[in-house]
């Protein structure tokens, strides 16, 4: 007898249906043979499924067990085979009719008594069952929550085989997991606010500009000056995730199996690795490929603390995310595509003592060094950091200031206010901020008058920009013409976009 249940496999953030097929054959030496594809965790499932269903009271009879997952040519890991393959294999002995079986996707690592435990990359799978059709969706009763965000299928949190068993029997009623899918307002979730730092003006004005046109950002000051803290508090002055921004983020957790007890992803994600990472733990990838802090970091923050002291090779490979907004790893059998759309925010000191623009410390670093210093950091990562800003230490009079600065919320009201702008204007072009204006959207959107050409024109020969470095000055300006509301970019708008670009200037001194 041959029964069938489907279940899914996962391929980057994405599912993709398998049907496991089972053959029970009552003729020949007992045996079992599992094809498919399958990696280890997969051909274990054989010992843990067989001591739960005889733990369970099911007994199969004597047979040769052929056991097929297909399609047969695309690799399937992990061990969320394990409730399909008891069920399939209790159809095919005839405890449950096949017609039972039909129509439902199911999930779920059993134990040896028969309990179910929790798999990742649940998320995908519900999508996927919904856009197959499916009557419902069989889940561990510890994935409920994260599948039923999907809207349009019914979720059944199951604990055990047994359960699962009796549900699709008919002999025992459960009800769909209720949805819960709220996202965290603009403000919610955040424990930090611009409000508690003293000082620091530039840098709040440097990170709204960046903020509101999605453009990556570089802190360069002396240890102790605040780059950490500004960072921390960048996420607060975001626009709150959409419905479907939510879903996308949370679809990277689920199958990077850092959901916890979350059904949803709230609030925008801060990563902040440390130094010491290395290039796969970055950009992700392995022997089993899972995503990496660029992936992690999606729709939000990726802060880079001390950047150059980071291994040269892994900010190099940063460079295709930061361009594409996506990372692709490729290996001898498969090619996975993880979305990587952050804002890069990365602080450094301006020399390996870290005092070079500090007055009240001696700078003890030669030239040479803090050339070496500086060079571990590529021509070509640098032309992806629009902003370079000076964090100068914080004078002593600020800090024992009772008067508190602009809040998270009026610069995130004003942030909003620009991205809506450039939501409006970009409409129906593949430009979502003023961060991915390039080519002809550059020059239609970022339109300059004569005494404009006349001032920039001045500005490039002095400083002996780039054509990067230009562009990165019309699309900054460009954001700070959003932000005063100004739909024509004027000289005072490129004037601060030149002073946003600290590493400009000191290469032309």
């Amino acid at each position: 007898m041959i029964a069938r249940v489907a279940c899914a496999a996962l391929l980057g953030i994405d599912a993709f249906r398998v049907d496991l097929e089972v053959d029970l054959a009552r003729q020949g030496m007992p045996a079992f043979t599992l094809v498919g594809l399958a990696e280890g965790a997969v051909r274990e499932s054989k010992e843990r499924v067989f001591a739960a269903l005889k733990n369970g009271g099911y007994k199969l009879p004597p047979s040769r067990i052929t056991v097929n997952l297909a399609p047969a040519d695309r690799r399937k890991g992990g061990s969320g085979y394990d409730l399909p393959l008891a069920l399939a294999l209790l159809g095919a002995a005839e405890v449950l009719p096949q017609k039972k079986l039909d129509g439902w996707y199911v999930v779920g690592e059993l134990s040896l008594t028969g309990e179910l435990k929790p798999v990742p990359g649940v998320l995908p799978m519900a999508i996927l069952a919904r856009k197959e059709g499916a009557k419902g969706f069989l889940v561990p009763a510890d994935n409920a929550a994260e599948a039923a965000v999907v809207e349009g299928l019914d979720v059944y949190s199951v604990r055990s085989l047994g359960e699962a068993v009796g549900f699709l029997s008919g002999e025992t009623a459960l009800t769909p997991v209720q949805r819960d899918i709220e996202v965290a307002s603009a403000g919610d979730g955040w424990l930090f606010d611009f409000a508690e730092v003293k000082g620091q003006e530039h840098a709040k004005r440097a990170i709204e500009i960046a903020a509101a046109g999605g453009h990556n950002l570089l802190f360069l000051g002396p240890p102790g000056s605040g780059k950490t803290m500004l960072a921390q508090r960048i996420p607060t002055v975001l626009p709150p995730l959409t419905f479907d921004e939510a879903l996308e983020v949370t679809k990277i957790y689920s199958v990077a199996d850092m959901l916890g007890e979350q059904s949803l992803i709230r609030t925008r994600p801060f990563r902040s690795p440390h130094h010491t990472i290395s290039d796969v733990g970055l950009i992700g990838g392995g022997a089993y490929p899972r995503p990496g802090e660029v992936s992690l970091a999606h729709r939000g923050v990726l802060f880079l603390d001390e950047l150059p002291e980071f291994k040269k090779p892994a900010l190099e490979v940063m460079r295709q995310p930061l361009e594409a907004g996506n990372v692709t790893i490729s290996r001898a059998a498969i090619s996975l595509t993880y979305p990587a759309d952050f804002m890069l925010v990365a602080a450094m000191n301006p020399c390996p003592c870290g005092y070079q623009t500090d007055e009240r410390h001696t700078c003890v670093c030669s030239d040479f060094q803090i050339q070496r210093y500086r060079a571990r950091l590529s021509g070509p990562l640098l032309d992806r950091i629009d902003l370079h800003v000076e964090v100068p230490a914080v004078p002593y009079e600020d800090l024992r200031s009772e008067s508190t600065g602009v809040t998270s919320g009026e610069m995130r009201q004003r942030i909003e206010a620009a991205r809506a702008l450039q939501a409006a204007r970009y409409a129906g072009t593949p430009c979502m901020t003023n961060a991915d204006l390039s080519g002809r959207w550059l020059e239609e959107f970022c339109r300059l008058g004569a005494a404009e050409h006349a001032f920039l024109g001045k500005a490039v020969n002095a400083l002996a920009l780039s054509a990067r470095a230009y562009t990165r000055i019309l699309r900054i300006a460009r954001t700070i013409a959003d932000l005063a509301h100004e739909e024509v970019i004027a000289v005072p708008h490129i004037a601060e976009a030149i002073n946003c670009r600290t590493l400009d200037r000191q290469g032309a001194a």
